[in-house]
């Protein structure tokens, strides 16, 4: 497939304790710096997995965002339509993990994405040709968001990022003339926020190490994580999302989720928030 993917682009520094991690203490550990962003590590798994990926972002002007620029190249991510965000903009995310790779929490610095205005997006989308899906993430304004909704012509996919930004979503959907969206990837916490959101075809709901709900219509159904020996849970999010996009638009949900959750298990054996072996160990999971 030839996919669009919208969002943040940002660098990841991971720090993980070798033991239980204590609070108001220092914990010896290590310290991680590796590419990152919601659709930037989306991009990059369905890059791995074979897809044609064209990606609109703004990257950090600072050795952080052209780090990350120089992965998407190098993952084969088309960023020819990409641009540099003005002077101070940062795109960083931090997170603290404990020593079963947990995250414990994290802090985002995502302002890089409050120019993808939907000024910018219409002069890119005007050049970017025929596209089988759009994936956007809520790093991105809410009245991009909106705009996305209305105007893309082949199916939409978002990701609602966090509770903080998920809000956005609703927001979005509601401010739209269109009102409805083909899939909403989110987690618990994100899904609660959206639960009387309407106007979305499927939702995927992440519970975790659990596995993951999929709403459709009236129908609510369970699919169980695969077991796995958890590393670093960063990125797993993304994975499962790239999983179910890759699976196609015409794919059942029980296809997808199937795609998706094992694209998650081989990312959480991973030290990194993207395993550059996703193809290949996803072709060997049963």
């Amino acid at each position: 497939m030839r996919i669009c993917v919208i969002g943040g682009a940002n660098a990841d520094i991971t720090a993980t304790t070798l033991q239980t991690f204590v609070p108001e203490d220092s914990n010896p550990g290590t310290v991680r710096l590796s590419p990152g962003g919601v659709a930037r590590n989306i991009a990059h798994n369905l890059s791995l997995l074979g897809d044609e990926v064209i990606f609109l972002t703004l990257f950090a002007d600072d050795a952080f965002g052209r780090f990350t620029a120089e992965s998407c190249r190098q993952a084969g991510i088309d960023i020819h339509l990409c641009d540099t965000a003005p002077a101070k903009a940062q795109s960083c995310f931090l997170s603290i993990n404990d020593s079963d790779g947990e995250m414990i929490g994290g802090v985002s610095d995502m302002t890089a994405a409050d120019y993808i205005t939907p000024e910018w997006l219409s002069a890119k989308l005007s050049l970017i040709g025929k596209v089988d899906v759009f994936v956007a993430d809520a790093n991105i304004p809410v009245d991009s968001l909106s705009y996305l909704i209305d105007n893309v012509d082949a199916p939409l996919y978002f990701d609602a990022v966090s509770g903080a930004k998920a809000p956005k979503i609703q927001v979005a959907l509601e401010q739209s003339e269109k009102k409805s969206l083909f899939v909403l990837k989110c987690n618990q916490l994100e899904g609660e926020i959206l639960s009387q959101v309407s106007g979305i075809s499927r939702r995927y709901v992440s519970l975790g190490a659990d596995g993951i709900e999929v709403v459709e219509g009236n129908t609510v159904t369970f699919f169980p994580a695969l077991p796995c020996q958890a590393v670093n849970t960063t990125g797993a999010g993304d994975a499962l999302m790239a999983g179910i996009i890759h699976a196609g638009t015409t794919a059942s949900m029980e296809e997808a989720a199937r795609i998706g959750l094992r694209c998650a298990k081989i990312t959480v054996e991973c030290i990194d928030t993207v395993n550059n072996k996703v193809k290949e160990l996803y072709e060997q999971t049963p």
